[in-house]
Parts: C-alpha cells; structure tokens; sequence
C-alpha cells in the first residue's frame, strides 16, 4: 500500500510542488490540500512547505496558524500523525505551539539563500528515523526569519530528550545552539529551516533524499502493521 502525504497549501505557499515532486521521487503519493479546508482526506502524513503564508504579514506564520485547516493538523498531530513543517512551514507549526521556540530574523538582518552544511543530531524523528547520527547533509536554505529561539529551560529538555535533529555545521543565522530542525517529543512533528526537497536533483546536493526516504521507510512500516 502507498502511503499519502498531504502537502498544505496556504496563500503565498511556493515550495508546494517541489515537495510533491520530492515525496513522488521516495515512492509515495503527494496530494495537495488548501488551507481553508478542513479535512485531510485520510493522508498518512502532512507537509506544511515554505514560503510566505498570507504574506508574512504580522510576522511568519501568525496568521496561517488560524487557517481552517489547521485544526485537523494540530489533532492529525496529536493522534501520532507525521507533520514536517519546511522554513515558513516550520514557522507556522512553531506559531501553533506544535513545537516549541520561535523563529526569528537572522543575524544582521539579512536573507539567506544558500546552501549549507548540516548534521544529523538524531534520530528519533519520524524524518531522520532511517539516517545515522552524524551524517552531513548539504541543504539549501532561503530565509530571512530563520534563527531558532527558545528559553534555556526548552533548549535543555530538547538537548536531553535528543529532540535537536538536525544543526549547522557552520552557523548561519545565528541560530541558538546551531539548530537548524527540532522534533516534538513523539517524534512525528518535525520542523526545520532547511528545504530537503530542494536537495533531491542529481545536478546539485542529493542529500534532501535521504529525509524523504527516512519519512517513506516510516510510514512504510506504519502502513504494514494497520
């Protein structure tokens, strides 16, 4: 059986069909859902992509968060169902308390578009499940509110619960801590700034195939055991 993913599409939304050409490349089925409806259509996982959601007004993601559709993710995620938010996506599951920090501008304000150095922290994360710890992965990235934030208090609980899933080797953003992707506690919520769908070509980086077929082998085995 072929797993679904569910990729949602806000206004502003512009990495929607690269995800979808990425997640067909790993073998699964990509069906996009708009934000102003309600149901998932019985996806086995969502994807929440990059770009400027309702035009980043306010600040990213504050108002996505409201979309209708919404609801039945933060409840799809609650239930254990996979949600990867990508940049503005990640921005928009930290706005919805689905993972918790924030993200902030960059360090001296500037957009980034580039690709970086990253590495696997964990694998406990639905995402990185079929990688190794320590893996470097190169990724682009394409932000300008990119830089991680929490309290000291989360930053340890996501260090001691091995939820930091992905760093920059080199800090671009000034990130805290060099993180680039963190996981929930569960592991199936997943956010990150870097967009493993841009990484998937054999004229540039690969690497991004790695964390689809990580997300794929995951539901692979989720759909065999129902």
């Amino acid at each position: 059986m072929t797993a679904t993913v569910g990729i949602v599409v806000f206004p502003g939304s512009n990495c929607e069909h690269d995800v979808a050409e990425a997640v067909a490349d790993s073998g699964m089925d990509a069906r996009l859902l708009w934000h102003g409806d309600r149901s998932l259509q019985g996806v086995d996982a969502i994807v929440l992509p990059g770009g400027f959601a309702h035009g980043d007004y306010l600040r990213p993601g504050a108002i996505a968060r409201f979309s209708p559709v919404m609801d039945a993710v933060a409840e799809f995620a609650r239930g254990g169902g996979p949600v990867i938010g990508i940049c503005n996506g990640f921005q928009v599951l930290t706005e919805a308390g689905l993972l918790p920090g924030a993200l902030r501008q960059n360090r001296k304000l500037r957009f980034l578009c580039a690709v970086v150095e990253t590495r696997v922290d964990s694998d406990r994360s639905i995402l990185t499940s079929a990688t190794t710890p320590g893996a470097l992965l190169q990724l682009p990235i394409n932000h300008f509110s990119g830089a991680y934030t929490c309290d000291p208090a989360t930053l340890a609980q996501l260090r001691a619960d091995g939820r930091v899933v992905l760093r920059y080797v080199v800090n671009p953003n000034g990130s805290v801590d060099d993180i680039a992707g963190i996981c929930s506690p569960e592991g199936n919520v997943v956010g990150l700034m870097p967009h493993p769908e841009r990484a998937c070509d054999p004229l540039g980086s690969r690497d991004g195939r790695l964390l689809w077929s990580s997300l794929a082998a995951g539901l692979s085995a989720t759909l065999s055991r129902s």
